[in-house]
């Protein structure tokens, strides 16, 4: 059950001609008064007699009984009260007691002989009430209706308790503010899908991913097509920005602006400076960044090293200090912006859907200390400035092995919101998650469908020794990863790390041995995705022909190359 509270309101009839009217929204269908401050309150909604002048003039008498200079413009209080989609109807009675104890809790109405605001709830939906109120007691004072928001949602968490209603993760206050309704019916008005503010967030956020100044962030901002508005002191220094969609005007004709910080906690200019102040730039990020763009390799290259960073982080997460985990995992936010940025149509998708909802994970009262995430942002500046990459070959691949190991560093960030009783945050990283696991299958297809193929038409002594490998390896996992259909593509992978001169037991055990494998739907899919990142191997092989002889495949041409170096260290002719 969720409130929404609008405290500043300045028209008491404008907004009951709302609750009322039935021919423009959909979902008012019946309105009328379900409970009222005196409890018989005129109806306009069933009372042919009743008027919404009726119901104005008394809900504003208070206001209108105070002198002229002393009556307040924003005098005018609103809420919506609205229950989860899978809760059960409520009946009008349910839901005058909600309204009652709603205008209790937040100081507008706390009854037992205190004088309080005059107020109607009105229903015009099965799944929701509005209750608006005047902010004048009936002794001419201002309610104590400070924090009335956080308030009304302390409140709702009891009354779905009580009810056996859908209980709300409750919040901890670093959420990004909820587009208002008068932006949502904007919105409507205009044919928009999401709210300006909220599409000022996504393409803020992402321009942010892999920046590493003020000039390439305003860049990105340029880019997208946003309007800019920048704060300076009277000594030239620049304070902060807003920013606004082209053709979003206010009633003047003028640009909607919002300030950084109205968008999210995270993007005030003092917050976002935050992210580059200690040196994001990685140890290996001195290579021509303009060579790295032009390669034909880049975007493949920049989801390899993304792989390897999020691996690392994996471990952070779990065993970091906290301030250095809210660090990896506000990071991990700007991996997937960028990620999904840069990745091809057929998983831009899921990813942007990931992305959007992890933005809610990658903020708590748990302050980052930047600096040691700097190699998770260098991830996302190279997978930035490597471009867009191919859905096919070595960037698809690549693009799979980056979601994989993305998925485990999401769930571990859930699992760290969890134990600290992140609510909220640990639900969004949870559905993040998923839609990761849904990018990776679109993104997986393909080069496991070729490994698969490959493994296949291994010979039998091959398959036997890599099963064996396997059996050596992680012997309590064996013979749930024989059992699986991704067993032949971990089958080709061991036989690839194998020509190319490594150790198959060593590799698998360091692979499997790094995490925990239990929350994998497939344990082999997991481990090719490992083992082709640590032993350098080709994501990608569907263009690679298995030609057998006496049972032993022939090595991919990376294969033999690192074949060769390993001999030479190994002082072989």
């Amino acid at each position: 059950m969720i409130p929404s509270v609008n405290p500043s309101g300045s028209d008491t009839r404008g907004l009951l001609y709302y609750l009322y009217e039935t021919g423009k929204y959909e979902d008012h269908t019946d309105p009328h008064l379900v409970a009222s401050f005196d409890g018989m309150s005129p109806d306009p909604g069933r009372d042919p007699n009743a008027t919404l002048t009726d119901l104005e003039q008394l809900l504003d008498q208070p206001v209108m009984a105070l002198a002229q200079h002393a009556r307040p413009v924003k005098h005018v209080w609103h809420t919506s009260v609205r229950a989860d989609p899978g809760d059960r109807i409520l009946s009008d009675e349910e839901w005058a007691g909600i309204a009652r104890r709603i205008v209790a809790a937040t100081g507008i109405d706390r009854g037992e002989g205190q004088p309080g605001c005059r107020w109607a709830a009105v229903r015009h939906a099965d799944d929701h009430i509005h209750i608006v109120a005047t902010l004048v007691t009936e002794d001419g004072h201002r309610p104590d209706d400070f924090r009335s928001g956080a308030r009304a949602q302390a409140e709702a968490r009891l009354i779905e308790k009580e009810l056996g209603l859908h209980q709300v993760a409750p919040g901890d206050g670093t959420a990004a503010q909820r587009p208002t309704k008068a932006e949502l019916r904007k919105a409507q008005r205009q044919g928009r899908e999401r709210t300006p503010r909220e599409e000022l967030r996504e393409t803020v956020r992402r321009a942010v991913a892999g920046a590493t100044s003020d000039e390439e962030f305003f860049g990105q901002l340029a880019a997208a097509g946003l309007l800019i508005r920048k704060r300076t002191a009277p000594s030239g220094d620049l304070l902060g920005y807003k920013v606004a969609l082209v053709g979003d005007v206010n009633a003047q004709g003028e640009p909607v602006f919002y300030p950084g910080a109205r968008l999210a906690p995270d993007l005030s200019l003092p917050r976002i400076r935050e992210r580059w102040s200690a040196g994001s730039e990685a140890p290996h990020a001195t290579r021509n960044d303009e060579a790295s763009r032009t390669s034909p390799s880049a975007p493949a290259e920049a989801r390899r090293g993304t792989a390897s960073a999020v691996w690392q982080a994996v471990l952070v997460v779990e065993h970091g200090d906290d301030a250095i985990t809210a660090a990896h995992i506000a990071a991990a936010g700007e991996v997937l912006d960028a990620l999904a940025k840069t990745s091809a149509a057929h998983t831009r998708s899921e990813l942007r859907d990931a992305a959007r909802t992890f933005e809610r994970a990658s903020r708590s009262h748990v302050r980052a200390v930047r600096g040691h995430d700097r190699a998770l942002r260098q991830a996302a500046r190279d997978l930035v400035r490597g471009g867009p990459a191919l859905g096919r070959e070595e960037d698809g691949a690549t693009t799979a092995m980056a979601i994989d190991m993305l998925f485990f560093l999401i769930s571990a960030a859930s699992h760290w919101h969890a134990r600290k009783g992140h609510a909220q945050q640990a639900a969004a990283a949870r559905q993040a998650a998923e839609h990761l696991r849904n990018a990776y299958r679109t993104a997986a297809s393909h080069p496991l469908a070729a490994l698969h193929e490959r493994g296949r038409h291994l010979g039998r002594a091959v398959t036997v020794r890599q099963a064996g490998a396997l059996r050596n390896a992680v012997p309590d996992l064996a013979e749930r990863v024989l059992g699986e259909p991704g067993w032949y593509a971990l089958a080709a992978t061991l036989a690839d790390v194998e020509a190319a001169g490594h150790d198959p037991v060593e590799l698998l055990g360091e692979a499997a041995g790094r995490r925990e494998l239990g929350t994998a739907e497939s344990i082999s899919d997991v481990l090719v995705w490992r083992l082709r990142r640590a032993a350098g191997l080709p994501a990608d092989t569907s263009d690679q022909l298995s030609t057998i002889s006496g049972g032993e495949p022939s090595a991919p041409v990376v294969g033999q190359r690192a074949t060769k170096r390993a001999e030479a260290r190994r002082g072989r002719p």
